[in-house]
């Protein structure tokens, strides 16, 4: 190609004058053989807004650049990312990215393109490379790629480089903390709670906006600035006191049996929900109750249980809008709904906030105050519930007279105790369990743990901690605190039946705090493990004690942390005393109320009276405190 006229079209694109490059360009473009009257054409074309064809000049300049190919490649399959043309991207760029895995520019345009497609599977070949970019978009979309994935230790290098790059952002810095949790960086949760701090001495409340709900319960037990964590996405619609009151005084078709529905995720008998709850519902008196189970369960988890009927008639909100489910709720005229998810992953608690139903109520799933959620009432007791509480919550209290938390003693696996020798226990040491979630250890619960083990040296910690990253983290932590490796043995994650029959070779179980273990606290407790737990501020930190209660056992939640670790310490020392404590929870097993699924839901079941009573007498919601049941004589029925 004539080499002034390429000049020329240089000079002419360096001025602006795109067209006139194009003009220039154009006579000679068919006989070119080198790459750059191809690249600059391409530069004029990009400029005037023509991806598409700017792209197809690109590639064939590749064919004529030798070594420079694979950038000029790179470049065109951003265009055809750009121009929509996502077949032409991805037949480029994957085979590119044989020869260019590490090049963050293209696994970008790559990631854009997969994830238009819907070809998730293609969107994990260039994770890594995104990961290990800095350029700020490219962590971005990254960190939107492993958003749903925290567990990926890409996260967490994700989300370290965007704390960094955006030291102001609350949501960007609360994010990070969440994914540190996880892998248990308890240097960085450190640093982070340390700034939130100083943020909130400061009187600077504003941060709190970027937190979850959920996240902030994991690191704060003060009910007022629980409500402040405000960043839950899925709420659309907020409520005002005046839609709730329209919602509770429009008409509404009393029948003869009270509509129940229940609203969740979770109705697949392995998902802890159900673990508590399936007996209750099917315990329900159908003379009194008709109960509907809204749901949106993932469907390989439902089809996986088969007929789930015995739960209740089951209605699907899959492909609904939060719109056309709250319509399908409205035309069944039910009652009663019930939330079971509240501000925890996968919920659609936003169908609430569509004046859904006279009587709305939060249940089970978030141990709180649903800020932002339409609800007319709580479902706890009088230890998550006290009446200290009332001013921190929208909500009323219906107060159960035993515990909040329901537990199924028909379905749920008691199987025979595996022994240590076949799990890999020390047979001569005091074994402490803890298998709550590693997010939920907690500053404060790793220097209580490192004081017990420090003070009771025939002690190990068997601890649920899941991959390399968080486990070296997590001896680390506990190394800086004088305990060494040889003190902690990492259980691994097993099937439900398995798992019930391990919790027995131990010898004490310890909590988190400030969020207990909900599920995981009956679990250990139904397993004839006794737990030991420390008395709380707000209903998450407070769920061990009611279960305890419950169970005959209050002595067994401290009233202090230095009280947790001396009753750790002291029990670590008295096998008598564990021996007892064992027998106690196995006598009372089938007798005391935290096992009994069918006296807790006619306890359930008055409150839900108690709550349709007011609202036929145009009343408004108020405090309720069920009554109390005979306490049993007669052990419940064992598992079959």
């Amino acid at each position: 190609m004539d080499g002034q006229a390429v000049a020329a079209a240089r000079i002419a694109f360096e001025r602006g004058d795109y067209l006139e490059t194009l003009t220039l360009l154009s006579p000679s473009l068919g006989t070119a053989t080198d790459a750059e009257p191809l690249v600059l054409l391409g530069d004029a074309l990009e400029k005037l807004g023509l991806p598409a064809e700017a792209a197809q000049a690109l590639e064939q300049a590749a064919s004529h650049a030798g070594r420079d190919a694979g950038a000029l490649l790179g470049r065109a399959t951003a265009l055809y990312v750009e121009a929509g043309d996502d077949d032409r991207a991805q037949l480029i760029g994957i085979k590119l990215l044989d020869s260019r895995p590490d090049d963050a520019g293209l696994a970008y345009s790559l990631a854009v393109s997969f994830r238009r497609t819907g070809d998730t599977a293609l969107v994990d070949l260039v994770k890594p490379a995104l990961a290990n970019s800095d350029e700020a978009d490219h962590l971005k979309l990254a960190g939107e790629i492993l958003g749903d994935s925290e567990r990926n230790p890409l996260a967490l290098m994700v989300f370290r480089k965007l704390a960094a790059l955006f030291p102001d952002d609350p949501y960007t810095q609360f994010k990070f903390m969440s994914v540190a949790r996880d892998f248990c960086d308890f240097e960085a949760i450190e640093k982070l709670e340390r700034a939130s701090a100083g943020q909130l001495a400061g009187g600077d409340l504003s941060a709190f906006e970027g937190e979850t709900a959920y996240s902030n319960l994991l690191r704060c037990g003060d009910e007022r600035l629980n409500r402040l964590a405000t960043n839950n996405p899925g709420l659309t619609s907020i409520p005002t006191p005046a839609s709730s009151r329209q919602r509770r005084m429009r008409q509404h078709p009393w029948g003869e049996r009270i509509r129940i529905g229940y609203l969740s995720s979770d109705f697949w008998s392995e998902h802890a929900t159900m673990r508590l709850l399936q007996n209750v519902l099917e315990t329900h008196d159908d003379k009194r109750f008709d109960v509907t189970l809204y749901c949106y369960t993932p469907e390989h988890h439902a089809a996986a249980d088969g007929d789930r009927s015995r739960w209740g008639r089951i209605v699907s909100l899959h492909g609904k809008t939060d719109a056309q489910a709250a319509d399908i709720i409205r035309q069944h005229d039910i009652d009663i709904l019930v939330d079971l998810k509240g501000h925890t992953g996968g919920s659609r608690s936003n169908i609430l906030n569509q004046m859904v139903a006279p009587i709305q109520v939060a249940f089970l799933g978030f141990p709180g105050s649903a800020v932002n959620i339409d609800c007319d009432y709580v479902i706890g007791d009088r230890i998550v519930l006290p009446n200290s509480s009332r001013r921190n919550y929208h909500e009323k209290f219906c107060l159960l007279p035993e515990s909040y938390q329901p537990n199924d003693p028909v379905h749920r696996a008691l199987p025979p105790a595996t022994g240590r020798q076949a799990l890999g226990l020390p047979s001569d040491r005091f074994i402490f369990a803890a298998f709550n979630a590693a997010r939920k250890i907690s500053l404060a619960v790793i220097d209580r743990w490192a004081d017990i083990l420090r003070r009771s040296e025939r002690s190990v910690l068997w601890v649920m901690i899941d991959g390399d990253l968080a486990r070296s983290n997590f001896l680390a932590a506990f190394g800086k605190r004088g305990v060494g490796a040889d003190r902690i043995i990492f259980a691994s994650p097993t099937g439900y039946d398995a798992h019930i029959a391990r919790l027995q070779a131990a010898d004490i179980g310890l909590d988190t705090f400030p969020y207990n273990g909900h599920t995981t606290t009956s679990d250990k407790l139904w397993a004839g493990l006794p737990v030991v737990s420390l008395q709380g501020s707000n209903f998450a930190s407070r769920v061990s004690e009611s279960l305890l209660t419950a169970l005959g056992l209050p002595h067994l939640a401290a009233a202090t942390p230095d009280a947790f670790v001396e009753l750790a310490v002291n029990l670590s020392q008295s096998p008598d005393e564990v021996r007892r404590l064992k027998q106690q929870i196995s006598r009372n097993r089938f007798l005391a109320p935290l096992f009994d699924a069918e006296r807790f839901c006619r306890h359930l079941e008055s409150g839900y009276e108690m709550m349709v009573e007011r609202a036929k007498a145009k009343l408004p919601p108020d405090h309720l405190e069920v009554p109390c049941l005979p306490v049993r004589t007669v052990p419940i029925s064992k598992r079959a």
